[in-house]
């Protein structure tokens, strides 16, 4: 199975969301990571043919989807950002009614594996009193009803609770072995765990397709941290790519990414993949 975006671009307007794309996807899960207004959520919907392109083609196994969106749509799950669900009904019966409506027969064995895969087969009661976790555990088992290949899932985790995000981020990864998982997100922990390879996306175009590896050696020797006080604080926020700070007894303690040692009390540490992904888009 593969996935080959072909110079996609999106323009609304007088604006492109997205221009020259070009990605190739294979089993495994894809993080897909940029800020707010990246153009994440339209590629997505790009992908999943809920939207055509402006310019450009998917091809999924060689066949163009974009001509013909039926070849894709049978095989393909997704969990958009805003997912509803109806709050009088109970997980199952949600599922039951998906199954209904997507025309798969004889789904209750396929309903009793999703309900045990997303950890929600002994959870009774109504979708409208599920915390948000839960419902996205619904959202995933709704999204894996066809035993999809290609199963998209746009900003997951937003919202969630710590444990949530995890359980989530785990379900994610035990389905990747047999199919293509695309993570969209702006949250950097969400792929940091989970990713195969890491497509990194800004002002609607592609930044870096890499293993999260080679990310992390492109910005080794640029990752900086000493102490401050907090008068010096503003000042760094303003001339530095700044990626974290921690409050201690003495002061704060700065991390920084910077091409060059930005101050003489500045000490190389160890990049994380945050770092990596402030790095690429400033």
């Amino acid at each position: 199975m593969t996935l080959k975006i072909e110079r996609v671009g999106k323009q609304y307007g007088n604006h492109w969301a997205l221009k020259d794309v070009d990605l190739t996807f294979d089993d495994g899960v894809i993080g897909l990571l940029g800020p707010n207004g990246a153009g994440k959520s339209t590629l997505m919907r790009i992908i999943t043919t809920v939207m055509k392109p402006t310019e450009g083609t998917v091809r999924w196994d060689g066949t163009d989807v974009v001509d013909d969106p039926s070849v894709l749509r049978r095989r393909i799950g997704y969990l958009p950002q805003d997912f509803g669900v109806y709050p009088n009904l109970s997980a199952r019966e949600f599922l039951e009614y998906l199954a209904g409506i997507r025309g798969l027969s004889d789904a209750d064995d396929r309903i009793d594996e999703l309900l045990d895969l997303v950890d929600l087969a002994d959870t009774e009661g109504h979708l409208g009193g599920f915390s948000g976790g839960m419902q996205q555990r619904v959202g995933i088992a709704q999204s894996l009803l066809s035993d999809p290949d290609l199963l998209v899932v746009d900003e997951p985790t937003v919202g969630l609770d710590p444990e949530e995000r995890v359980r989530f981020r785990n379900v994610l990864t035990d389905l990747a072995d047999e199919r293509i998982v695309i993570l969209s997100t702006h949250i950097v922990s969400d792929v940091e765990v989970t990713a195969s390879d890491i497509v990194l996306l800004a002002d609607g175009r592609v930044l870096a397709h890499e293993h999260p590896s080679i990310l992390l050696e492109q910005v080794t020797g640029s990752v900086w941290e000493w102490t401050v006080d907090d008068e010096s604080l503003p000042s760094i926020k303003r001339n530095h790519t700044l990626s974290g700070t921690v409050r201690q007894r003495d002061g704060v303690a700065v991390r920084v990414v910077s091409e060059q040692q930005p101050t003489p009390a500045a000490e190389l540490c160890d990049p994380t993949l945050e770092d990596a992904y402030l790095h690429a888009i400033n």
